[in-house]
């Protein structure tokens, strides 16, 4: 027996109706390509992976993030933590990638290799291979254990019947029930050695590009798990009890999705405003300053406050190591940009001038964080 979704009640349902509609604001705003897109993709990519790690105590820059997503050398981040960011950056293209397959199945095959991509980094935590004996999740800050899972016998059993409800028509009305049911069960069932959390925000985010929510990079919710930590934690040991109880209540664990969903949704919709306005602010700069067309990637990166490194530049530029250096020195000259350290260790940063620009623009579109089941009367869809 698997936990099993409730019945959504009316403001459920009025919620989970927001999100779609945000969902296709979001889609309708992409349909269209842009210049920015891909940095905007690059950018939310990224972020998914620094939030999903992060909860892991993996913390890394989001500079660092980006360079895991393009296969570039750190800037701050060394060891384990980066072999970890690596590894899930790995798993999360895998998953980018079978979203694309229609006649993509779920089984247990396919979720030992993905740990094996998430956690091939150590070896002694049995990558591939289900966990051989009990396991427990700890509470460091309060010196206990607060969740078992189930006995090890019983994991390639409880995984069988989690790959028969992911292949099934249960629950394909609403795709967010049933990413977040993913998640819980297999966060539950704590399958492997370690790696679990990672494993089940990883599959939460290909049942929902399988299951109709559109693009996996912007459908992810592990940015907003990132930055609600504490809260994940506790709507997990709300519904969890202690140990495999799969009758426990699960409303509060879909409400807590669908309150994430939707101010990620949010939050992509005010992203997807500040990239349009600050691009074509951008645009008028390089115009002005008779700068190369392609240095806007730079002046984007610097001006949301991003480190840029040459080498950085040299990639997503796609120009040679001379020409990257040469559009940076512009840069600095034209006041956009300023330089700081020498040689390898070399940045560029925003000038105040840049910066008070991206500034305005973020001023001008405010966050949303508001509890959407808070909300009285009709819900907001930016």
């Amino acid at each position: 027996m698997l936990f099993r979704a409730v019945i959504l009640g009316p403001e459920e349902s009025r919620v989970g109706e927001a999100i779609s509609n945000m969902y296709r604001s979001l889609r309708a705003r992409l349909a269209t390509p842009a210049r920015w897109y891909g940095v905007l993709r690059r950018n939310t990519f990224a972020r998914a992976v620094q939030g999903s790690n992060s909860i892991e105590g993996y913390r890394v820059t989001t500079e660092d993030a980006m360079a895991a997503v393009e296969g570039e050398e750190p800037l701050h981040t060394r060891d384990e933590t980066w072999a970890a960011v690596v590894g899930y950056r790995v798993a999360m293209t895998y998953v980018l990638q079978l979203a694309k397959d229609g006649n993509f199945v779920f089984n247990e095959g396919f979720l030992r290799s993905l740990h094996y991509m998430m956690m091939q980094y150590d070896l002694n935590k049995h990558p591939g291979n289900w966990r051989p004996g009990a396991i427990w999740v700890r509470d460091e800050a309060k010196g206990e254990n607060v969740y078992e899972g189930p006995p090890a016998e019983r994991v390639p059993g409880l995984v069988s019947e989690l790959m028969e409800y992911l292949n099934s028509k249960e629950d394909d009305d609403h795709a967010i029930v049933k990413g977040a049911m993913a998640h819980l069960n297999l966060a539950m069932i704590h399958p492997f050695s370690d790696g679990n959390g990672r494993m089940a925000r990883c599959l939460q985010t290909l049942v929902l590009a399988a299951r109709g929510i559109g693009d996996p990079t912007f459908s992810s919710i592990e940015e907003y798990l990132g930055r609600n930590t504490q809260d994940y934690y506790n709507v997990l040991g709300e519904v969890g009890k202690g140990s495999w109880n799969p009758g426990n209540d699960t409303r509060p664990w879909l409400r807590f999705n669908l309150t994430a969903h939707y101010r990620q949704a949010a939050t992509l919709i005010r992203r997807t405003k500040m990239i349009s306005r600050l691009w074509n602010e951008l645009e008028r700069e390089i115009k002005s300053h008779a700068l190369p067309e392609r240095s806007i990637l730079a002046l984007h990166d610097a001006a949301v406050g991003y480190y840029v490194r040459s080498a950085h530049y040299k990639h997503i530029a796609d120009v040679s190591k001379v020409v990257a250096s040469r559009d940076l020195k512009a840069l600095v000259k034209s006041g956009l940009l300023l330089a700081k350290g020498e040689r390898r260790g070399r940045i560029y940063l925003a000038s105040d001038y840049l910066r008070e620009i991206a500034v305005k623009i973020s001023n001008d579109e405010p966050r949303q964080t508001v509890d959407p089941f808070q909300v009285k009367g009709e819900l907001i869809v930016a």
